[in-house]
């Protein structure tokens, strides 16, 4: 393919045929729009039953409490549209983000760009591996195929040709689609059509839309949303036929019904859950990792292997040409005064590299290749850019070694340039056993040194029928090429992070072993065994399972092999999270709990397959995603425990009354005032509460651990019965000492939401301790609670409001003392969490 492109569209092109023709978006609109999210707002049941509380209060001639109660709807229903939104914002930034990748050429330099920013006329650089963005037609094309299965069916890939390939080209091989995979080789398109006017688009495909089942989390919250929901049935009927029983009038025996329902209802559950994985995907995307998977969140706190890439991961992955040997002499490239003072010996060495890489290469290795080509060969005999590649062998398990065919301009015989592992190269070149011995002993030395090292040979080729393999062409043996790529400065501290944290890593390599161990021991990797991907592959299922518990470091592995890894692993009882980047690695991805694709180097099918992208490619950050997870999912268990707690002081507040004959404490707008702190509390105090300081020196959480376990009920029934029994036993002395009905409603009222801002102080902080609670109160929490504490004096204080609430306004010594009456409730909640962590250290949990 020719190393010159066109100058592509400019600026002011691209946003006119924008503006002509919108974005590319292949997927169907995902986006929901304002009415809606109202419309599902007002089917949910929490709405429908204050609806139904207003009707009743219509009914029994009540219409200024039927006013106040709907304006109650009317504010909550604003809360959670905004909540909603808020959510719907955050996933929508993440289907933006997931979108497949296009490099595109514009004003003369190749961009990559989402792909739902290509427009029609754009030039769109085709790389193995990546999706077409578009439909085109090809410029120009260099042994490319593509995968066009999602349209035709058909397995095979179908080459493509210029439509300059003439005749003998087939129809419509010159035409590429959108959504196909480009699986060999490299082009250029010219896009013709883009969303809905794409092939893909009429069909009514999407490469977007992922369905993904039911994650264990989320099948834990449906299983205890639907037990709440029965509960809450059930109580509502009994409660209604106790208050007609006991009272007679079945609109209010209808109406405390409902006041229950609204009590015990769990819709709280599942919003918090999308809430909470929506908000923290946002969270880790800007620590530098994509989510693509929502459920890949609950997954990384249980993570207990970190197998990772070395090159780009765990060093900078800029490669710099660092040794050059040929014939026994090393040449450091440190000690020449400039590029130009390489000597004639080295010259050839250098030449046959570049001729054995991409002509536009991508990897790191080739273009410090042509690098340092362009700065000590320029002008000299050695750079061809005007030969003609003719055929590729490419890498295999079987040989670690590439080999690039070349036709010359003057009709001179065929070149053929190799590189790969030095001991595939000797082994292409049949050098005899002492040779052998000297290149590995010359690899190893330099491989010591922390540097990859790969062998070029060199052979030539007469006549028009080429060898299948490289095996078959008579090579000869150049040199050696040792090539640095120094460790991340914050790896070290990283590692030792995840060696706390109970999380072993593990390096996975195509290197020399002797390499991989010397960027592993400066790492902090456990590197006393080192296996090779021969060794791996020799391996029975049971010997593989045996030896991943022990080895800390893979060398010479293929992506193939990678799924050995990953399977072996899990054999193992690992929960075991994978990097990788090409189109084989997408196997492992897949495989892995967890899939790691790299989101600059790293191909659009391995992204695919993966679960995370990650955007800098720096281990540093999948540590600070793993700790994030853990942090998320922290904090959802504390919102779930204080849901548990906080709704059994008002299902008991709603009962108590009608079986004690006390007037009723609680109605269905005392519930929506209740929400309006319950909702904030949950989906914004508790999801940006802060990770605690030993987050990471916890072991991984067990892959069989509950969100909700037995212990985590039991404290949070314990402190809504607390809750119950301090303001149950505080209404009931405030009548027996006389105060007036409407005014001990206040002063209850003031108690149990004093009891809730405990409750949620209480839960902020999972150790036991007052010290420990109040200090988790952050700026979040404190607003709220702030806002929380406003709201109720003017509830309770003001006339206007008070009567709406069936409330006397309490003096300011009783309101005060109610005040403290709930404030004192953190007390007994620390008590019951000390005692739950002792019973939990005592069982061993």
């Amino acid at each position: 393919m020719s190393t010159h492109f066109p100058s592509g569209l400019n600026q002011a092109e691209v946003a006119e045929r924008r503006a002509r023709d919108g974005y590319n978006d292949l997927a169907a609109d995902q986006h929901r729009r304002l009415w809606q999210i109202a419309l599902e707002v007002a089917r949910e049941p929490m709405f429908l039953l204050l609806l139904a509380a207003g009707a009743i209060y219509f009914a029994m001639g009540d219409a200024h409490e039927a006013a106040i109660l709907l304006g109650f709807v009317a504010i909550i229903m604003a809360v959670t549209i905004f909540q909603e939104q808020r959510t719907e914002k955050a996933l929508e930034a993440l289907r933006d983000l997931s979108s497949p990748r296009a490099i595109v050429i514009r004003d003369g330099e190749a961009v990559r760009i989402p792909g739902r920013e290509v427009v029609s006329d754009d030039i769109v650089m085709l790389v193995e591996g990546d999706r077409v963005p578009a439909d085109g037609t090809l410029l120009e094309a260099h042994e490319l195929a593509a995968d066009e299965s999602m349209l035709t069916g058909e397995s095979v890939a179908v080459a493509k040709f210029p439509g300059a390939a003439g005749g003998a080209a087939p129809e419509q091989a010159d035409r590429v689609w959108a959504g196909t995979l480009v699986v060999r080789g490299q082009g250029l398109m010219r896009v013709t059509a883009i969303g809905s006017r794409t092939e893909l688009g009429r069909i009514g495909k999407s490469l977007q839309e992922v369905a993904v089942g039911g994650s264990p989390l989320q099948q834990e919250i449906a299983v205890l949303t639907r037990r709440l929901a029965v509960i809450g049935v059930g109580l509502c009927l009994v409660a209604a036929a106790l208050y007609v029983a006991f009272r007679g009038g079945w609109l209010n025996g209808l109406l405390g019904g409902i006041t229950l329902a609204m009590s015990i209802l769990p819709q709280e559950f599942p919003v918090i859950l999308i809430v909470f994985l929506a908000m923290g995907a946002r969270r880790i995307a800007r620590e530098g990792v994509l989510t693509r998977r929502l459920n890949a969140i609950e997954t990384l706190g249980e993570t207990t292997v970190l197998c990772v890439d070395k090159t780009g991961t765990l060093t900078h992955n800029r490669m710099a040409l660092a040794a050059l040997m040929v014939d026994g002499r090393l040449l450091r490239v440190a000690d020449l005064s400039s590029p130009e003072t390489l000597p004639e010996s080295y010259h050839e060495l250098l030449e046959y590299s570049v001729l054995a890489s991409e002509i536009e290469p991508h990897d790191p290795m080739e273009q410090a290749f042509h690098r340092f080509a362009g700065d000590c060969l320029s002008g000299t005999e050695h750079l061809h850019p005007d030969w003609d590649l003719a055929r590729e062998y490419e890498l295999s398990p079987e040989l670690m070694a590439m080999s690039h065919l070349w036709r010359p301009g003057n009709g001179a015989a065929h070149v053929v340039a190799a590189k790969g592992a030095p001991e595939a190269i000797a082994d292409l070149c049949h050098l005899p056993a002492e040779a052998c011995a000297e290149v590995a002993a010359w690899a190893e030395r330099m491989a010591d040194q922390g540097l990859r090292v790969l062998g070029v040979a060199k052979a030539e080729h007469r006549g028009g029928d080429w060898p299948a393999i490289q095996h078959d062409f008579d090579f000869s043996f150049i040199g050696l090429v040792g090539l640095a790529d120094p460790l991340r400065e914050e790896v070290p501290a990283a590692i030792a992070e995840c060696r706390q944290a109970g999380i072993r890593v593990v390096m996975i390599t195509g290197d020399h072993p002797r390499t991989a161990r010397a960027i592993a021991g400066a790492a902090g990797i456990e590197h006393d065994r080192v296996l090779t991907g021969a060794e791996l592959g020799a391996m029975n299922a049971a010997e593989r399972t045996r030896c991943v518990r022990e080895v800390g470091v893979f060398a010479r592995v293929t992506p193939q092999q990678k799924l050995l890894i990953v399977e072996a692993l899990k054999a193992a009882g690992d929960t075991v999270a994978m990097t990788g980047d090409g189109v084989n690695d997408a196997p492992a991805l897949k495989a892995a709990h967890i899939g790691i694709a790299m989101g600059k180097r790293g191909t659009d099918v391995a992204r695919e397959a993966a679960a995370l992208v990650l955007l800098d490619e720096n281990f540093a950050t999948i540590v600070s995603a793993v700790r994030l997870g853990r942090r998320i999912f922290a904090n959802l268990r504390q919102a779930m425990i204080y849901v548990f707690s906080v709704h059994i002081p008002i299902v008991l507040l709603t009962i108590l009354p009608i079986l004690f004959g006390w007037p009723l404490v609680l109605a269905p707008m005392h519930i929506a005032f209740m929400e309006l702190v319950i909702d904030p509390a949950c989906s914004v105090v508790f999801e940006a509460r802060p990770g605690s300081a030993d987050l990471m020196r916890r072991p991984p959480r067990p892959r069989t651990e509950r969100l909700v376990g037995t212990r985590h009920l039991l404290l949070a029934v314990t402190q809504g019965l607390l809750a119950s029994a301090v303001v149950a036993l505080y209404y009931h002395w405030l009548l027996a000492h006389g105060d007036g009905e409407a005014e001990s409603r206040a002063a209850a009222f003031v108690a149990l939401i004093v009891s809730n801002a405990a409750m949620v102080v209480s839960s902020l902080s999972s150790r036991a301790g007052l010290g420990h609670a109040l200090g988790s109160i952050g700026r979040v929490a404190g607003l709220v609670l702030g806002a929380t504490l406003i709201a109720l004096v003017a509830a309770t204080g003001l006339p206007f409001l008070a009567e709406a609430f069936r409330f006397s306004p309490p003096t300011p010594a009783a309101w005060l003392a109610a005040f403290a009456v709930g404030t004192a409730c953190l007390i007994p909640f620390e008590a019951a969490k000390w005692l739950a962590a002792r019973l939990s250290a005592r069982s061993g949990e």
